[in-house]
Parts: structure tokens; C-alpha cells; sequence
């Protein structure tokens, strides 16, 4: 006669044990950053702006765009063969840090289709840029409070000023 079969559970404890120990070993730890991002307010009012310099980057599809909200334009950095020239971007804020040491806050305005790619990479230029060489390597702050928005629509440069138009004058019509 035959005997139930039993339920053999040290072997089935040992092949847990090595495959719980090969997980832990093989496990990438990453870490996680977080940032903290100081996004418009729904319902905004109108509060008379500090004096001095506010700065914004814009990202267009050809050129990343550094600007003061209050007079304008201040560098255009066009792409280079490889897409948007970074390096361009971090060497001019390091100049305008260098001139308003006191400045942590920035805005990039992004275009409706730019990639979430594009945005932390330009967020990860605007806020630091790194320092030193080898394992001397360190990250140096240049603008860590970012806020994010819509780039206003682009404007060509070189575009004519739409001329005045002057009605015809109808048959008949004396002109004075």
C-alpha cells in the first residue's frame, strides 16, 4: 500500500534563503531626489515686481533663450549639432551669478511640445553646474529656486512691421 505523500519544506526554505540572498545582492539601490518646485498659484493677483534682475530661460525648439522679465533678452544660445548646447547655457548663468551672487531664483518657460527630457536637463543646468575635475569633482549652486511656465509664443526676428493700410479711393472721389 502506498503512503500519502508528505510536504517536504526544509528544501523549499533553502531554495527561498538563495533566492531572497541573490535578489539582495543583485538589487540596484538608487536614489531619489526630489525638488521642490514653486508653481504659479491658480488664482493669481498682481503684486508690484521687486527691482532688479528676474531671470528666464526660455527653451525653443533652436535655441535656449536667457532673458530679464523686466528688460528683455539677454543671451540666445543656439543649438549645436548634438541639440541644445547646455554648456553654453551653464557658462552664461556662472557669469550672471558671478555679477548677482545674492540671486537664487529662476524661471524656464517651456514651449507646449518640448520634452520632459529637455526640462530636467535644463533644470538640472540652471539650478547647478559641477566643479573641479576627477574625484574632485562637486556640484555648485546657481539658481536652486526654479519655477516653470509657458514660453510666449516665438516671434521671428527678421519679421516686416505689417504695413498701414490706406483705403482705395473710389471713382469719383476728390482727394484733398
Amino acid at each position: 500500500m502506498r503512503r500519502p505523500a508528505e510536504l517536504m519544506l526544509v528544501p523549499m526554505i533553502d531554495i527561498f534563503t538563495v533566492l531572497v540572498t541573490f535578489l539582495l545582492m543583485t538589487a540596484v539601490f538608487s536614489k531619489t531626489v526630489v525638488l521642490q518646485l514653486n508653481l504659479p498659484a491658480s488664482v493669481t493677483e498682481f503684486r508690484e515686481p521687486p527691482p532688479g534682475l528676474m531671470i528666464e530661460v526660455m527653451v525653443r525648439k533652436d535655441l535656449l533663450q536667457v532673458a530679464d522679465r523686466n528688460s528683455g533678452p539677454l543671451a540666445t544660445i543656439p543649438n549645436t549639432a548634438a541639440g541644445y548646447d547646455f554648456d553654453g547655457l551653464t557658462g552664461y548663468l556662472k557669469r550672471v551669478k558671478a555679477k548677482y551672487p545674492e540671486k537664487t531664483d529662476a524661471t524656464i518657460l517651456l514651449e507646449s511640445d518640448t520634452p520632459y527630457d529637455t526640462l530636467v536637463q535644463v533644470m538640472d543646468h540652471v539650478r547647478v553646474f559641477e566643479q573641479g575635475s576627477g574625484a574632485q569633482t562637486f556640484q555648485a549652486e546657481l539658481f536652486p529656486d526654479i519655477s516653470i511656465g509657458d514660453a510666449p509664443a516665438a516671434t521671428p526676428a527678421n519679421a516686416p512691421a505689417p504695413a498701414a493700410s490706406i483705403p482705395a479711393a473710389k471713382s469719383g472721389e476728390k482727394h484733398s
